[in-house]
């Protein structure tokens, strides 16, 4: 009989790899001037390394999830933390800064590991109700992640530099590395994909025509959107428009994360996740409405405060939601499934930094919180419809 790792491990462990991607993505933003004048290169090409961890996230996840549907996860996992602890050295000792980029993007893939393993080890171990109990752990770590990162940067980086915070990251990728080897398999021998390698990546088309994961993937990347939206304008709108400081800013910058936190907490009280989705995308939709009005006549702090408390505690609700029902709908291809989620959700919300900042940074952040909300309320107004149809189904079945 294979020993089982505790329930407290496992917690642990999901929350760390969860948060990994964030922490490689998002650690040294606050060091990227310094970078600027230690590489003697400009500004935009230091940025380029941000784009490059981007997408090794978002094309890594497509790489790690259908492999570990065919060998398991403890040896991607591990494959995965050796990538990133050699792209890690790589980078600190890179000698231009398109060494560094190239490095920067081998780290992002390395990175995706953690992200896509950490859902299917969830599916792989939990169902119902304990699923939707860990998924909502995972999203609140989803939500808090990316804004204590930089956080967490901006403290270290006055002291130890932008390679004092790569150490860092290479310290948090050993005590990774050790827990995978700790890691006992959660994906039986049995329950692997027998396929070649074609095969097992054609389980993408397979898993797309899952109307109702599709549905909700597209959900879950539309709540990137909005997501995204706040972490690309906050510093500014905060810090440029409101005058906070940098300390200010973090503080308020981390309430509003609690509020996606304490939402994912919440969505787990509701028995029917689909009309938290629905009623959850209903709200965010019309906060995100009222934040483009009150942006747009360059409103109070608190009136902008307020109005985004309320759209992220409805963007926790959602989040959660979609990622719960997307990951229970494809159990068979739990891999494939995390792949495509995470990799989708970089994807929308990766084209959103460059969104906020066209002219009128108020107002077009109000602007891409409204298509973002608006796209996940279709999506749900769908996947609603479909359950209620299902559930009619069943009814004139039973009847007759």
């Amino acid at each position: 009989m294979t020993k089982q790792n505790s329930s407290i491990f496992i917690l642990i462990f999901l929350g760390m790899l969860t948060a990994f991607g964030p922490f490689v993505t998002d650690m040294y933003l606050p060091t990227l001037p310094e970078m600027a004048n230690s590489f003697n290169t400009t500004s935009s090409l230091v940025q380029l390394s941000l784009t490059a961890s981007m997408i090794g996230l978002a094309g890594g996840q497509l790489f790690f999830g259908p492999l570990s549907d065919k060998y398991g996860r403890r040896p991607l996992l591990i494959m995965g933390m050796c990538l990133f602890l050699i792209s890690t050295i790589g980078s600190i000792y890179s000698q231009s800064i398109m060494q560094f980029v190239g490095w920067r993007l081998v780290q992002g893939i390395a990175g995706a590991s953690g992200i896509v393993i950490s859902r299917s080890v969830a599916t792989d171990k939990y169902s119902g109700r304990e699923l939707a109990k860990m998924m909502g752990i995972i999203g609140a770590i989803n939500g808090v992640a990316p804004v204590a990162a930089p956080i967490g940067g901006g403290f270290l980086a006055g002291s130890i530099g932008w390679t004092g915070i790569f150490w860092c990251l290479f310290v948090i990728g050993v005590l990774l590395l050790a827990g995978s080897l700790h890691f006992n398999e959660s994906l039986s021998v049995a329950r692997r994909k027998q396929t070649d390698w074609s095969g097992l990546f054609l389980n993408f088309g397979t898993v797309l025509r899952n109307r109702r994961y599709a549905t909700y993937v597209l959900l879950f990347s539309f709540c990137h959107i909005v997501l995204f939206a706040n972490i690309a304008s906050a510093p500014f709108i905060m810090q440029q428009h409101y005058g906070f400081t940098p300390m200010q800013f973090s503080v308020c910058f981390g309430v509003n994360a609690m509020a996606i936190v304490f939402a994912s907490a919440w969505s787990m009280k509701f028995r029917h996740l689909e009309v938290v989705a629905f009623r959850g995308c209903q709200c965010m939709t019309g906060f995100a409405f009222l934040l483009l009005i009150a942006l747009g006549s360059s409103c109070s702090f608190w009136i902008y405060e307020a109005l985004l408390l309320c759209l992220l505690v409805t963007l926790g609700l959602t989040f959660t939601s979609a990622n719960t029902l997307a990951m229970d709908s494809e159990r068979r291809n739990a891999g494939v499934a995390s792949a495509l989620l995470g990799a989708l959700g970089f994807t929308f919300g990766g084209v959103v930094p460059p969104l906020v900042g066209v002219g009128d940074i108020m107002l077009s952040t109000g602007i891409v919180f409204v298509a973002g909300a608006s796209g996940a309320l279709l999506c749900a107004r769908h996947a609603f419809q479909s359950m209620v149809n299902r559930k009619k189904q069943i009814c004139k079945c039973q009847l007759s």
